[in-house]
């Protein structure tokens, strides 16, 4: 199918997705923290949230960059260029600042429903700007300006963030007590995803500015 891309694409797709989902953010300590607090089901409803706004988000995206190929090709490369100086400036924080995680267990918390929570985690990844811009950024990266199924491949490739992910954020919310202590407890093991995520996105910006140096 032309909107699919090759395997190779796919496969950096697929670890820097790894990278990401391991990596702890402000998505990841709602989760934790609300399986922690209110249950295993509350933590499972706010990640189906997040991962519902990442459908939306995904599809916004891809009509903008859609557009964007269409109009102004030399635009969308201009835009990768800036994502790759972006990839690098998040790597750098990634190293300088750490990752945040601080899940906080509350005891006798208000239970509420997994619609609630639901709505919440859909509400906390639709108002992050950092999100869209992350996708804007990000997903250019696995797609060239000339291809005509440029923009099929975007939607393929964002929408398969989603099960690439959650063989990784599940077990992580299914044993929120574990997870949380080992991270609480290693810091190294933090810093290494830290390290991973900042070597990963590296990694991609030096691909696309070396590509377009040549």
């Amino acid at each position: 199918m032309p909107f699919i891309p090759d395997f190779s694409t796919i496969a950096q797709f697929a670890v820097a997705t790894f990278i990401i989902a391991i990596t702890p953010g402000p998505d990841m300590t709602l989760f934790v923290g609300r399986a922690l607090s209110q249950g295993r089901s509350a933590g499972l409803a706010c990640m189906a949230g997040a991962m519902s706004g990442i459908v939306i988000h995904t599809s916004l995206v891809v009509l903008g960059l859609s557009a964007l190929i269409v109009a102004a090709p030399a635009a969308f490369l201009a835009l990768k260029v800036v994502g790759a100086a972006y990839l690098v400036w998040l790597a750098f924080n990634a190293i300088r600042h750490g990752s945040a995680f601080r899940p906080e267990k509350m005891e006798g918390g208000p239970s509420g429903s997994l619609l609630r929570n639901w709505a919440t985690g859909l509400g906390i990844n639709l108002l992050n700007p950092k999100i869209i811009l992350f996708f804007m950024t990000f997903l250019p990266q696995f797609v060239s300006a000339g291809d005509p199924h440029a923009p099929g491949k975007l939607l393929f490739l964002g929408l398969l963030f989603i099960p690439l992910s959650l063989p990784i954020t599940t077990p992580m919310v299914l044993v929120a007590d574990g997870f949380a202590s080992l991270l609480k407890k290693s810091p190294r093991v933090t810093r290494l995803t830290d390290y991973l995520f900042a070597g990963v996105f590296s990694a991609f910006a030096l691909k696309i500015l070396s590509a377009h140096a040549r």
